[in-house]
């Protein structure tokens, strides 16, 4: 299949062209400097979102569109952080299905990015892909907004997944940042510890992308996250005992807060999500466990 991705040169992007290529598939990844980009056999590198570049004019019949652009969510949520968080994932989205439009011949399917900050944030609550009711944070308004844009490709006959990201473990990420505390002898849980993360190993994630290209009864909210959600403080003791360190001390919430600002209710805050759509359809997944994961991506 011709595959043509947005956000394809980020950590889960890489692997996503990867995986697609070991398939036999052709990637054409669209980028605001093709130029500094060399193509292969299974890699073209297309110009957009730049004065001057045509995408359309150089992409063939495409079967599948995947959309991951989006500034990362990482650093201190200022005003012009949350700016650049919101106009980068609705200026990709909005013109990756302006461009499906505008093709002769649609794709399939289009997976759409987004995050398992769309249900908000609860130490009690779980949610899966038949949760509708969203959380009330900037977050959980961001991926609304972000989903609602990708879905207007539905009026155009393209089947349509939103993919709803855990927390992707992997050589980058979030996982480095996790990780140095604990390198520095100085690990341990985050404020109370009870707060989940919903993880998800980097393979499975574009893993879990290339199956709902395939799989036609996929379609709507996919949950990628592992099967097996954490509190912070499982993960912590898991991510201390593949590092070979200890677990000790208590990073308080306070001080949490005051570095990161809003950004803090990632860490702080979070949700237990569980990928009931990709299991019910049948995806195999490489790293159910936390521990074998955080051995891979370590």
């Amino acid at each position: 299949m011709n595959i043509v991705i947005s956000g394809g040169t980020g950590f889960v992007g890489k692997q996503l062209s990867e995986t697609l290529m070991e398939q036999g598939h052709h990637v054409y990844i669209l980028t605001r400097s093709p130029e500094e980009k060399l193509d292969t056999k299974q890699v073209t590198y297309i110009g957009w979102l730049k004065k001057g570049y045509d995408p359309l004019s150089q992409l063939p019949e495409i079967d599948a569109a995947v959309n991951l652009a989006g500034t990362s969510l990482f650093g201190k949520w200022t005003k012009e952080k949350k700016k650049s968080i919101r106009s980068s994932r609705l200026e990709a989205t909005e013109t990756l299905v302006d461009m499906i439009g505008k093709m002769p011949k649609k794709p399939k399917v289009l997976v759409s990015g987004s995050a398992v900050g769309f249900y908000g944030t609860s130490e009690q609550d779980s949610y899966t892909e038949e949760t509708n009711k969203r959380g009330e944070d900037f977050l959980a308004d961001v991926t609304y907004e972000w989903e609602q844009a990708a879905l207007q490709a539905n009026a155009l006959g393209v089947r349509t997944v939103l993919a709803r990201f855990g927390i992707v473990l992997g050589h980058k990420g979030a996982l480095p940042l996790m990780q140095l505390p604990f390198r520095y002898f100085a690990g341990g849980k985050i404020g109370s510890g009870e707060q989940w993360l919903s993880w998800i190993h980097v393979q499975d994630a574009a893993g879990m992308i290339a199956y709902a290209i395939e799989q036609e009864s996929i379609k709507g909210a996919l949950n990628v996250t592992a099967p097996h959600p954490r509190r912070n403080k499982d993960f912590s003791k898991a991510l201390a005992n593949t590092l070979h360190r200890p677990y000790w001390t208590i990073a308080p919430a306070p001080i949490i807060q005051k570095a990161l600002g809003e950004m803090s209710t990632l860490i702080l805050e979070g949700q237990c999500v569980y990928p009931r759509k990709a299991m019910e359809n049948g995806y195999t997944f490489h790293y159910p466990n936390l521990s074998e994961a955080l051995e891979h991506a370590l």
